[in-house]
């Protein structure tokens, strides 16, 4: 049996799960499976692993996903400041 650890790395969560642990709601999470910023599979439902979903919260760090076809960098305080 692999080790505990290794077992909760590979949970696999639901898109409403994954819509909790990202406070979103399920159609935007769906958006973003589409869009190609979170990796799915279909196990009867679709799924999304753990580490998938910290892998885009990682990489999401520091962008704007409002519309997930449309990516922007977020500007950062002192370009803020000159505006």
């Amino acid at each position: 049996m692999k080790p505990r650890l290794e077992l909760l790395e590979n949970t696999l969560y639901t898109v409403e799960e994954v819509a909790v642990v990202i406070k979103t709601n399920t159609n935007y999470v769906y958006s973003l499976i589409k869009a190609g910023h979170l990796e799915a599979l279909k196990l009867g439902r679709i799924k999304v692993r753990k580490s998938e979903v910290e892998r885009f919260l990682k990489e999401a760090q520091g962008y704007d996903y409002t519309d997930p076809y449309n990516i922007k960098e977020l500007a950062n305080e002192e370009e803020k400041s000159k505006c």
